[in-house]
């Protein structure tokens, strides 16, 4: 899952995305002719997990928890993207479609992407929803498709909720070394406004499912940010036919794909004299518990209204106040069954689409030791290596790969062989899968004109700024929550901005940053966010104001 763009999120079941880039190699002095027939190229494809089916009434959401590690050894540069486990979440149209096409959902979630700016080893998070057939999407609070704001695809998409965490417009990051813990991510609805029977002047109705990002952290647990329901219903100012079936209105599908999605994992392929072809991967690595298992993706939770938002909506309603804790007579754990498929495979120009051959990861994967609760695998092998990093224990996956053909297979598959069965002619021992001549990250900036609505009505305290650990530096402002430019471009009046301050009061003053709002993962330890993006709202300013990030960049 990914900062997304077009070509860069899929639904899991099309087809790998061809994006080749090149790998630099080290090359003799005398240019021997393997090396010089070194082809660039990537690994990518999906690994997806086994999960049961689930009663679509639990149709409200979904909270889980992803292991967060450093996928590849060292930060290659912006050839790499690929996501962690994660998932995409599509609303519930169980009827026949009035269009063709029609793809909308909330996806993002761990990962690395190209257009990343501020990228290290460790992931970042993005919200990731996208609106119609991808007119734009919205990566969290001020982040979206681009960086025009005067055409802003999706920027305005996302609110700021919460007093206490600033969200850099790049990515959410975690804490850096954060190597094989919990992150625990969810998304419920949240009736932080009311239903509309006009939408930006037609006749079309907005629904008020505010559909929002919760966090279980060791560092920060509850509400960050949510999808305004403007954000999709949009589209349906300009197709009609279209009203009702996007978030704002329509209940989330129970069932979803858990997988992990990779488009480019940088690779080499050479041919020895003798005809025969092996490659090499960029050192790729999964996280490595005490037991010798990897821990990837566990306690999938799905919810329905009784778990969250009947209580909330009774309290804005002028009933007792909601306390935010998920109310598990709403919820139900979705177990996973064992069994992980993988179409990890070698790609590149060279490569014609239905030549691509898979890797024979099932040699070296046993995902047989996945219980209900947590999809798990232990890799096997002579060519399996582990090491331990400052913060825990990796495995290497084997770097080295011979294509393999069967009587009458012109395609093949890629087998796992150790480094003494490549021939040095190929030149693949020498690849350097570093990018020295990576570009110099370009700042994210938000408009200045004073008549700008990040400038009117603006901000009441500021500017602040925070050094990350990705070594970026943003800065940021406090605004009066019904106040902030994502608001101010919702479609909302100002008697609704007004109802919606008073209601996010409520919770400012009811739901602290230390309480547990999703179900608690059952064993492992939670990764933290970033320390630096934890902040305290300036005095008189604790309840109804956010912090917004207006600029990241490298301080000079």
């Amino acid at each position: 899952m990914k900062q997304i763009t077009k070509k860069s999120i899929l639904n899991p079941l099309t087809a790998l995305i061809l994006c080749t880039l090149p790998v630099s190699s080290v090359l003799a002095q005398d240019g021997t002719p393997g090396e010089k027939a070194i082809r660039n190229g990537n690994v990518g494809g999906y690994m997806i997990t086994k999960v049961e089916k689930v009663d679509q009434s639990y149709n409200a959401g979904y909270s889980m928890y992803a292991a967060a590690w450093p996928l590849v050894r060292q930060y290659p540069g912006r050839s790499f993207q690929s996501g962690l486990f994660g998932t995409w979440m599509f609303p519930l149209n169980d009827k026949p479609l009035p269009v063709k096409d029609f793809y909308t959902d909330v996806e993002g979630g761990l990962g690395w992407w190209r257009d990343t700016e501020y990228a290290t080893e460790t992931p970042k998070f993005i919200m990731g929803g996208v609106q119609l057939n991808f007119i734009g999407w919205a990566n969290g609070p001020g982040a979206g498709q681009g960086r025009d704001w005067n055409d802003p695809k999706g920027h305005y998409g996302v609110a700021q909720l919460t007093p206490w965490v600033l969200w850099p417009p790049d990515g959410l990051n975690l804490k850096q070394g954060t190597c094989g813990e919990w992150f625990g991510s969810g998304y419920l609805p949240l009736p932080l406004t009311e239903p509309k029977t006009n939408t930006a002047g037609k006749a079309v109705p907005s629904g008020n499912q505010c559909w929002t990002l919760f966090l279980n952290t060791g560092n920060f647990k509850g509400p960050v940010a949510f999808f305004t329901p403007y954000f999709w219903t949009r589209a349906t100012v300009e197709d009609p036919r279209l009203s009702g079936l996007f978030l704002d209105q329509r209940p989330s599908d129970a069932n979803k794909a858990f997988q992990m999605e990779t488009q480019d994992i940088r690779s080499a392929e050479a041919t020895d004299s003798r005809g025969q072809t092996y490659a090499r991967l960029t050192p790729t690595q999964y996280p490595l518990g005490p037991d010798g298992n990897s821990d990837l993706l566990h306690r999938l939770m799905v919810y329905n209204k009784k778990a969250l938002w009947d209580k909330v909506e009774a309290w804005f309603k002028g009933g007792p106040p909601a306390d935010g804790i998920i109310d598990l007579a709403g919820a139900f754990m979705q177990k996973f069954q064992k069994g992980v498929r993988s179409n990890w495979s070698f790609y590149g120009d060279h490569i014609p689409k239905n030549k691509r051959a898979l890797l024979n990861i099932a040699s070296y994967m046993d995902a047989n030791v996945t219980d209900s609760a947590t999809l798990r695998v232990r890799w096997e092998g002579d060519l399996i290596t582990s090491r331990k990093t400052g913060n825990g224990s990796v495995v290497t996956l084997p770097e080295y790969y011979k294509l393999v053909k069967a009587k009458n297979d012109d395609i093949g598959q890629w087998v796992a062989v150790s480094h003494k069965e490549v021939p040095a002619e190929t030149g693949l021992h020498k690849v350097d899968f570093s990018n020295p001549e990576e570009k110099t990250p370009v700042a994210y900036v938000t408009p200045e004109e004073k008549e700008s609505c990040w400038k009117t009505p603006g901000p009441v305290a500021g500017p602040f700024t925070a050094k990350l650990g990705d070594g970026s530096t943003i800065t940021y402002y406090w605004y009066r929550f019904a106040d902030q430019p994502a608001l101010l471009n919702a479609d909302l009046t100002r008697e609704e901005r007004e109802e919606m301050q008073r209601r996010v009061e409520l919770l400012h003053r009811h739901w602290t940053k230390d309480r547990e709002y999703l179900p608690a993962p059952l064993i492992g330890k939670v990764a933290e966010i970033d320390p630096a993006l934890i902040v305290t709202p300036p005095k008189g300013m604790e309840v109804g104001y956010v912090p917004i990030v207006t600029r990241q960049g490298v301080k000079k």
